[in-house]
């Protein structure tokens, strides 16, 4: 029980993910904020909006004025769940909030976050982008000392770690980094307590998160996954938070602490290829200028003769851009996206089914018709999308259809917080690259090298994760886990 919080939310049915897209699932999204005199509830509400494209299943945020905490969360998008009214009855100037994708637990209100949680020092209330990999461990080592736990996600874990470490006796600080210790996987969080808001990373800095200050005055800070999060409140990015860092803001500014004795970065590719948005800054640059980067490269490795360049929206616009410019081939729209299309409860009509993906992208057939298309997009993760839009394209009037993509195949499942399928039905584990051109039936398929990903970010490639891509998992996954995800022993080389 948590007898100084308002919770404002319903039970809500659970989504029903029967109908997926072709692309890895979103990550999470996570903000908090640190603003004496400020409004943080409706500066969280407008960071969460910025970073609606990371989870779109619930939303909520805490707030603390002293001692009382105050949580609204339900399922839908932000501007679904919170209007005015809410968010006049979430007061304090210290705020924590999250947009949840559902990678670990059931997609329903009660596993929506901030997970919040009663310790001796007062209400905690935690924000998570990521996965762990010991969550049955962890579970088990709570429920044996008879934690009482409502959710059937990781970071509630995460959350009764970290109170069982105070209520033993320690402080805030020392008992977060031992709770943290205790964890293995990716985690980005964003901590809300009365003392104070906390920004971490695992050891391995998996899933971004970045700290910006917010107008002239001292100790405002402004913790988000993405510089985007920071830019639509007017906050200015001050540095990321680094792999296996704590940094902790009070009234007396921020303090930094390195919980962990050997930090190595493994950023997910994945962030900078298709999940940040393309105005968020990574590596000191916006990453539309990265993923154009991508299609320079994929130009060089795989051309082709062709009239235009098209990219499947939105995420595989900048790199045909790119692709366009390397090539001299006119890039064109070729596709409109319908951008009101979210998740539906209502599922289509047969004949609507029969007619493809044209409730989400409808072709412009004067721009295609009589044309030789060269057609972008970011990754092929099942290939059922794909083949609709190849097959699109040809009922607008193109004449061929040349497919790029601006990374390699996807052949392996990730465990740190992107919902991927089974090993089984990722389509590049088990086809060649010719076997998956025949299946979406292009002219041909080209996808980026690993190696040009990599080069192209500029950095040490040693610095990414790219497990989806190869199976080398930076943080080892145990056997159970792997299960879970049917891992082939000798996935086919592709």
């Amino acid at each position: 029980m948590i007898p100084n919080s308002l919770f404002l939310a319903d039970e809500e049915p659970t989504i029903d993910r029967a109908v997926r897209s072709d692309k890895p699932e979103e990550a999470c999204g996570v903000f908090g904020i640190y603003a004496p005199e400020e409004n943080a509830a409706k500066l969280a509400y407008f960071g969460l909006y910025a970073l609606q494209h990371r989870g779109q299943e619930s939303a909520g945020i805490a707030t603390f004025e002293g001692d009382k905490v105050r949580v609204h969360k339900n399922m839908g998008l932000v501007s679904q769940v919170f209007n005015e009214t809410i968010l006049d009855r979430l007061p304090g100037s210290l705020a924590v909030g999250h947009n949840r994708y559902s990678t670990t637990g059931s997609s329903r209100v009660s596993n929506a976050q901030p997970a919040v949680v009663d310790t001796r020092l007062g209400t905690l209330a935690l924000a998570h982008n990521g996965n762990l990999v010991n969550t049955a461990q962890l579970r088990e080592e709570l429920l044996d000392r008879n934690f009482d736990l409502v959710t059937t996600t990781d970071s509630e874990l995460i959350a009764w770690a970290i109170a069982e470490e105070v209520n033993g006796g320690q402080p805030w600080l020392e008992g977060a980094i031992r709770a943290f210790n205790r964890c293995q996987g990716a985690f980005s969080l964003v901590i809300g307590t009365p003392a104070g808001l906390m920004g971490v990373r695992d050891p391995n800095g998996i899933r971004p998160l970045v700290i910006g200050t917010l107008g002239n005055k001292p100790q405002r800070y402004v913790l988000a996954s993405e510089t985007c999060g920071l830019d639509i409140i007017g906050a200015e990015y001050l540095r990321d938070v680094e792999p296996g860092e704590l940094v902790w803001i009070t009234e007396e500014g921020l303090a930094s602490f390195h919980w962990t004795k050997e930090p190595q970065r493994k950023l997910c590719i994945f962030e900078m290829i298709y999940f940040a948005r393309p105005d968020s800054v990574m590596n000191e640059e916006s990453l539309y200028t990265y993923r154009m980067r991508l299609g320079h490269q994929l130009a060089k490795e795989f051309p082709t003769p062709a009239d235009i360049v098209i990219g499947v929206p939105d995420s595989g616009v900048p790199a045909a851009i790119g692709y366009s410019q390397a090539s001299g081939i006119s890039y064109a729209e070729g596709l409109i996206k319908n951008r009101y299309v979210g998740r539906t409860f209502i599922q289509p009509t047969q004949s609507m089914r029969e007619a493809g993906i044209k409730m989400k992208l409808n072709p412009l057939k004067d721009v295609l018709a009589g044309k030789r298309v060269i057609i972008v997009d970011d990754s092929i993760v099942r290939g059922t999308t794909s083949r609709k839009i190849v097959k699109a394209l040809r009922d607008a009037g193109a004449t061929e259809v040349h497919m790029r993509v601006s990374s390699p195949p996807v052949t392996h499942p990730c465990f740190y917080g992107i919902d991927t399928d089974n090993q089984d039905q990722l389509i590049a584990a088990t086809k060649s690259v010719d076997e998956i051109a025949k299946l979406i039936e292009v002219d041909s398929l080209g996808f980026l090298s690993w190696k040009g990903m990599l080069e192209a970010t500029g950095e040490d490639p040693n610095s990414f994760c790219s497990a989806c891509f190869t199976g080398d998992y930076p943080i080892p996954v145990p056997e159970t886990v792997k299960r879970s995800k049917l891992i082939l022993e000798q996935p086919t080389p592709v």
